[in-house]
């Protein structure tokens, strides 16, 4: 039977992930979509060490800021709304305690560095052109804090812009970690707020400059989750409610790709041995204290130590 919808078949990548690969993620939220299907398999992955990033400006400063083995101290910090947060990172970071809001950003950012340095992998994904200047500093912001816009320029990011930030970038981070992998991708969660057309404009621009960068860099590949989205998927009943958001269907399918492209035999063989335990232990029991319950937990148990035994990599919660 002839197809009734466009089958894309991402390209299988020569470079492969495995469980003795490091993996960062940062970006857009779509990172978390699969940044977080890695950790739940226990594959060897840090998402988003300084929250949601959306633009192109704001990912490039994040890693800088790692490169430049910069701690951050009171005077990077805001106040606003009874609440203590830096203008680098999500709102996941804010806090009340301005003692407590540091400690976490350091602690986030300290370990970034360290997975930098041995990671295998630095998965990038874009999601919007615009970016957000705060005029008080001119810097370029990675989340508002509910500020009103009035003390912010809104502008959107050309090709140029984007290709020569990161060019110079990825020639320190290859300083740092030659033998490291980059995977773009452009996020398919459509940011209507900006319109229709000023939302595809942005998404191009992002596309045409991830473009221009792997022209000269032979490290650097693209997936096209976007293009999936958009094309192979393009139905609303694929949506979440928002209808802007990929749904769990989706990014299901997305991942099923991803994962075709990237993963070597040997870790789907893994990847079959700790999902059985992944979906065991999410099992919810009708009586945790009964004796059938204990068992399975018992069972359960020795199964995560046997596969710890056989890869000394994976480790478990117990």
């Amino acid at each position: 039977m002839k197809p009734y919808r466009t089958i894309i078949e991402p390209k299988v990548s020569e470079n492969k992930i495995g469980y003795e690969t490091p993996v960062l993620f940062m970006g857009s939220c779509f990172t978390e979509n699969i940044g977080n299907k890695m950790l739940d398999l226990k594959l060897p992955a840090l998402v988003n060490p300084f929250g949601v990033l959306y633009n192109p400006s704001s990912v490039r400063s994040s890693i800088e800021i790692l490169l430049d083995k910069r701690d951050f101290n009171e005077n990077d910090l805001h106040f606003y709304n009874d609440q203590w947060f830096s203008f680098y990172h999500d709102t996941e970071f804010s806090n009340v305690d301005k003692d407590a809001c540091l400690s976490k950003i350091n602690a986030s950012v300290n370990a970034a560095r360290e997975h930098l340095q041995k990671a295998k992998y630095l998965i990038i994904t874009f999601g919007t052109a615009w970016i957000y200047q705060y005029t008080k500093t001119e810097n370029v912001v990675s989340n508002c804090h509910k500020i009103p816009a009035k003390e912010f320029e809104r502008r959107k990011l050309g090709v140029e812009d984007i290709f020569v930030q990161w060019a110079k970038l990825l020639n320190r981070v290859e300083e740092l970690n030659p033998n490291l992998k980059i995977i773009f991708t452009v996020s398919p969660v459509r940011h209507w707020k900006d319109g229709a057309v000023q939302n595809q404009l942005s998404k191009s621009t992002l596309i045409l400059a991830i473009n221009q960068i792997m022209k000269i860099f032979d490290n650097v590949e693209y997936f096209p989750a976007y293009e999936i989205m958009m094309d192979d998927l393009r139905d609303y009943r694929f949506y979440a409610d928002d209808m802007l958001h990929p749904s769990k269907v989706a990014i299901d399918y997305i991942w099923e790709h991803f994962s075709k492209s990237y993963f070597a035999d040997r870790t789907f063989e893994i990847i079959s041995e700790v999902g059985k335990v992944i979906q065991a232990e999410n099992h919810r029991p009708i009586n945790p204290e009964s004796k059938n319950h204990l068992k399975f937990v018992e069972n359960l148990n020795n199964k995560k130590s046997q596969i710890s035994q056989k890869y000394p990599f994976i480790e478990f919660d117990f």
